[in-house]
C-alpha cells in the first residue's frame, strides 16, 4: 500500500526542488520520493523511526537523511517556494500548543529554551506559532517553549508578513509588541481586551474579518492530523520544525 503517500501531481510540483538532481554537485540522491514518503509516514502514523515499514529501507539511513535536510533547510526552502503564491489580501497569526512526550526531553542544550520545550501546568509542551494567508495556507512558523506568551512570536513573524492587514486574537497583538512592525500594515483587526488602557474601536468590518480566523484554526487542525506533530517526540527543535514545514508543504500541495 501507499498509505500517506504523495499523489503523482503533488510529487511533480516539488521533485525538482529536492537535493540530488542531475547537474547538482556530488552524487545523485536515490529514491527521493520513497524517502519523502517515509518521513510523511512516520509523522502521520506517529511511530518511532525504527518502526518504519521495511519497504522504506534502513530506518537509520532515513532518519540521518531527514536530519541533514532539516539542518540544511531543504524543507523550509520548498515551503517558502510554495508560499510565494500566498493570497495577501490579509493575514492571520495565532499559535497552538502540542504536548511533548517524555522521550523528547533530555537533549543537550547550550541555553534555556533552545529546543523549544517548556514545562507548564500540563507538563512538557511546545508552542507552534504560525501565520496564514487569506485562504488559510501557512506562510511562516516559529517554535517556542509551551509556556511562552504569544507576544514572543509577534515581533518575529509579523515583519515578514506581506499582507496589508492582519487578523489576530487578544493575546497576540498588543501595542508594545508592534513598536517595530506596526507600520507594516495599513489596518489590523483584533478584539479589544476589557482591561486595555487605550481602548480602540473594533468596528463592524473588523468583526466580519475576525470571523475569518477559523481558517487558521482549520490549518492547525490539519497540522495535528500528523500524530508525531500533535504529540512531539523529537528531541531537537530543528527536526520538529522540519516536520512542521513538511506537513505545511503537503497543505500547499492540496
Amino acid at each position: 500500500t501507499r498509505r500517506y503517500a504523495l499523489r503523482d501531481d503533488q510529487w511533480e510540483r516539488i521533485k525538482d526542488f529536492l537535493p540530488g538532481q542531475l547537474g547538482h554537485v556530488g552524487a545523485n540522491s536515490k529514491d527521493n520520493r520513497l524517502f519523502v514518503e517515509a518521513v510523511l509516514f512516520r509523522y502521520r502514523a506517529g511511530i518511532p523511526w525504527r518502526d518504519l515499514p521495511e519497504r522504506f529501507g534502513d530506518f537509520r539511513v532515513v532518519h540521518t537523511r531527514f536530519s541533514r535536510w532539516c539542518k540544511t533547510g531543504v524543507w523550509k526552502r520548498i515551503f517558502e517556494t510554495l508560499a510565494e503564491d500566498a493570497d495577501n489580501e490579509y493575514a492571520m497569526i495565532d499559535s497552538t500548543i502540542v504536548r511533548a512526550h517524555q522521550h523528547s526531553a533530555g537533549a543537550k542544550k547550550k541555553q534555556p529554551g533552545e529546543e523549544a520545550i517548556g514545562r507548564s501546568r500540563g507538563g512538557l509542551s511546545t508552542k507552534i506559532h504560525a501565520t496564514v494567508d487569506a485562504l488559510g495556507n501557512p506562510t511562516s512558523f516559529l517554535l517556542t517553549p509551551g509556556q511562552a506568551h504569544d507576544l514572543a512570536s509577534a515581533d518575529q513573524l509579523l515583519p515578514e508578513v506581506g499582507a496589508e492587514m492582519v487578523i489576530a486574537d487578544k493575546g497576540t497583538i498588543l501595542k508594545n509588541s508592534l513598536s517595530a512592525s506596526w507600520e507594516v500594515w495599513e489596518e489590523s483587526y483584533y478584539p479589544v481586551k476589557s482591561n486595555a488602557k487605550e481602548p480602540r474601536i473594533f468596528d463592524e468590518r473588523g468583526k466580519d474579518l475576525y470571523e475569518a480566523r477559523h481558517l487558521i484554526e482549520n490549518f492547525f487542525a490539519r497540522l495535528k492530523q500528523y500524530r508525531a506533530i500533535a504529540t512531539r517526540y523529537d528531541k531537537r527543535a530543528v527536526h520538529f520544525l522540519g516536520a512542521v514545514y513538511l506537513a505545511a508543504i503537503v497543505v500547499w500541495l492540496n
